[in-house]
């Protein structure tokens, strides 16, 4: 996964952290998380808050 796959990346998230809820994650945990997934293979450095902005996003759609 990349940085720019952040449905799929939401999934993972849900799937890992079924009980977190999204609105209470701070960014600089959930960049440590996404990085930690087993199917993530991007460059850590080239995040931003906008992507992790769509991650979280994806993530509360994922949660309904």
């Amino acid at each position: 996964m990349k940085w720019t796959d952040s449905l799929d990346i939401a999934i993972e998230l849900v799937d890992k952290f079924p009980e977190t809820d999204p609105k209470t994650v701070r960014f600089t945990d959930l960049h440590k998380w996404i990085t930690e997934l087993e199917d993530f293979d991007d460059d850590p450095n080239r995040s931003n808050e906008k992507i992790l902005e769509a991650v979280i996003l994806c993530w509360m759609d994922e949660m309904d």
